[in-house]
């Protein structure tokens, strides 16, 4: 049993990583997942489960964060009375009482006791939430987190005399979770821009009338009327009309799509001009753009290993640096001697250094900051786990048929034997595929152009990944590959011409082929010029087919390796030999319609041109909303920027908080120091993990 939580007013990431794993824990709770860009908490209860859950959830979230409010997703959030967010004028004011002090106190010189009244104004102002939240932790066990470090690195400094650090630590600790705060909203709102496709209402036609309702309440098979400006509500066919439609919110791409009478089309896209009907042929929560915000929303509830390896350091991360802060305060004066306040400050300082906000906050913000970037672009990732996987892509499989080329087939030779003429073979091979809907049995009726009494066919047998056989007007008719020609024991002369051939044979004898002819796509041998160039060691091809026509397609398209006449079982083996004794990680292209077990079994499956196909989004780990070749490229680009921005980092965080601790230790660094070893570092990992957001 499924449940959504919307959690409103979480922005913190190490909080968000905190409750995920105490829900996670209750055990009633088998699956737990926080997901801080749409603030929501998703749980999969055990089936047996029968009661309310949702108390002992908000316990555990409020005793995190108080002010976020937690209710069902289907609860209407805006009713909510909204709390004002008082941070940045308690901040303002903090500073403003310790500046005025500070000032004060140089100039005009007060007694100490008034100097410590006005800062501990400042601090209470500042920090009275840090400290009352790390009492509340330490009375339920939960004692070594951001709130400790803070309050018992800044009550120590006042205990030993040093009062203007102390308020300092905090000031800028606040305004580092401001910050934090800020880079977490930026990047909600970046994904929060891709969600504004989502149509608020739809003019259906009723009768004579056209009503203005929410999409969720018209039915399939009704008239809706879309006009200029306005937004497709719901995914359906047009009967009448013809216009522009901007698809750019959906596919990112600039060119706009001309829609005809019978053309599909699809929920978000935009009326330029013209006035549309459609006919509705999904209801709201099946369209594709419900679809779409549904994988984007939750894509960050996939973790990459960075993220899952920060979480999991932070949580010992910290009882390990108090208890080295608590032995260079005791430890050190007790064998070489020494004033206790110095000692004890150095372990103060120690502690503010060692908090690992930077990291906790920064790698997953770089991660939300990959996948909208890849999202304005086309590009839709389940997960930070897939983009990080991308990046460790040494090979690349594509499909043929729909990726590398354009999949619209078109007759281009009629090759006749034993008495037959070319219309004949040509009028045999139409009958045979009247009842397929394969692109290249639609090529043939294409050509054939006329009607096909479909009546007179007695049998039809469809031969997997072969071709068809047929009974009709007392004779039998098979159209397919070689392999139907040799299974049947059909006498054939093979044809060598490039392209996809289609052998006829009427009556166990052979009447001739049909050459058919597949354009490769313009961009394709960029494609694949350009994944090599971002370190991808080799691309290979795996098609159905003949070996002639693979040839081809991969000497256009430098294609390293090629593999033809497959069924789709053999795809799947292929890809498993090739998986074999590699140390790189496997991404398979594909249409996604027909490609779906060889998608889930590649390390990274990417359906191409996958707008509206449900099956491609359901299989793929990535899906590409055109069918550009040049959009894995992109893909492979922001994955790799992603993975240096993160690596970026945390090596410069571990470098520099390394640096001053040991600084800290040797009573070299002190206090402000310290500040910018905590608050600045985390201040520049966060701006870095910005970057991404501008890709």
């Amino acid at each position: 049993m499924k449940k959504v939580f919307l959690l409103k007013g979480l922005s913190c990431p190490n909080c968000a990583a905190k409750i995920e794993k105490e829900v996670g824990e209750i055990p009633e709770v088998n699956v737990s997942a926080v997901n801080l860009v749409n603030q929501s908490l998703t749980i999969e209860l055990s089936e047996e489960y029968s009661g309310d859950i949702y108390k002992e959830i908000v316990k555990i979230i409020h005793s995190h964060e108080p002010d976020v409010e937690v209710c069902g997703k289907n609860e209407d959030l805006a009713k909510k009375t909204e709390k004002k967010n008082f941070t940045a004028v308690k901040i303002a004011v903090g500073a403003a009482v310790y500046i005025a002090e500070i000032i004060i106190s140089h100039i005009f010189g007060i007694p100490l006791y008034i100097e410590l009244g006005i800062l501990l104004v400042s601090y209470i102002i500042l920090g009275g939430n840090v400290v009352l939240q790390a009492v509340k932790n330490i009375l339920k066990g939960r004692i070594f987190d951001e709130n400790f470090l803070m309050t018992i690195s800044t009550i120590g400094a006042f205990c030993i005399g040093s009062y203007t650090e102390a308020v300092a630590v905090m000031l800028f600790y606040q305004i580092g979770e401001y910050f934090q705060d800020m880079a977490v909203s930026r990047s909600r709102r970046s994904i929060a821009d891709l969600m504004d496709i989502r149509p608020d209402c739809a003019s259906v036609k009723r009768g004579e009338d056209v009503k203005v309702v929410a999409p969720e309440d018209v039915a399939v098979g009704e008239l809706i009327i879309v006009k200029p400006g306005e937004k497709i509500p719901l995914d359906g066919v047009v009967v009448e009309g013809e216009a522009m439609a901007d698809t750019a919110a959906l596919t990112g791409e600039s060119v706009p799509r001309h829609l005809r009478k019978g053309d599909e089309a699809l929920s978000g896209f935009v009326n330029q001009n013209g006035v549309l009907t459609i006919r509705v042929t999904k209801t709201a929560g099946e369209s594709t753009v419900a679809k779409i915000i549904d994988l984007v929303e939750n894509a960050a509830a996939r973790k990459a290993p960075a993220e899952n390896f920060i979480t999991t350091f932070s949580r010992y991360y910290t009882p390990v640096v108090v208890i080295l802060a608590a032995i260079l305060a005791v430890i050190p004066p007790l064998v070489l001697g020494g004033a206790w306040t110095d000692w004890i400050r150095r372990g103060l300082v120690f502690l503010v250094i060692s908090c690992p906000c930077a990291l906790v906050i920064s790698i997953p913000l770089s991660f939300f900051g990959g996948i909208g970037a890849a999202s304005r672009k086309g590009v839709l990732i389940k997960g930070s786990n897939y983009l990080d996987a991308l990046n460790k892509v040494d090979t690349v499989v594509f499909d043929k048929t729909g990726t590398l080329t354009k999949g619209v087939f078109n007759v281009t030779e009629i090759i006749n034997a034993n008495g037959h003429s070319k219309s004949d073979v040509l009028e045999y091979a139409a009958k045979a595929e009247s009842f397929s809907n394969h692109p290249i049995a639609k090529s043939i009726l294409r050509m054939y152009g006329k009607n096909i009494n479909k009546t007179t066919v007695n049998k039809y047998e469809e031969l997997s990944g072969r071709g068809v056989r047929i009974v009709g007007d007392g004779r039998s008719i098979i159209a397919g590959s070689e392999k139907a020609m040799k299974e049947f024991e059909i006498d054939f002369k093979p044809v060598e011409n490039p392209g996809t051939k289609v052998y006829v044979a009427v009556d166990g004898s052979f009447a001739g082929c049909i050459v058919i002819s597949d354009e490769i796509k313009e961009d394709s041998e960029k494609a694949v010029s350009e994944l090599r160039s971002l370190g991808i060691n080799m691309t290979v091809m795996l098609t159905g087919d003949d070996m002639k026509t693979a040839e081809a397609v991969a000497e256009k398209t430098g294609i390293d390796e090629y593999y033809a006449e497959l069924l789709p079982d053999q795809k799947a083996e292929r890809l498993e030999k090739l998986k074999k004794g590699k140390r790189g990680k496997i991404a398979f292209v594909g249409d996604g319609i027909n490609d779906a077990p060889v998608l889930a079994l590649a390390d990274v499956g990417i359906a191409m041109g996958a707008l509206g196909s449900d099956a491609a989004i359901e299989a793929a780990d990535i899906v590409l909303m055109t069918d550009e070749p040049a959009r894995i490229t992109e893909a492979v680009k922001i994955s790799k920027f992603t993975k240096r921005i993160v690596l970026q980092n945390i090596i410069f965080a571990l470098s520099v908080k390394g640096i001053f601790l040991i600084l800290g230790a040797f009573g070299v660094a002190g206090m402000w120091e310290a500040v910018f070893g905590d608050v600045g570092v985390m201040i520049i990992a966060v701006l870095n993990a910005m970057r991404i957001l501008r890709k």
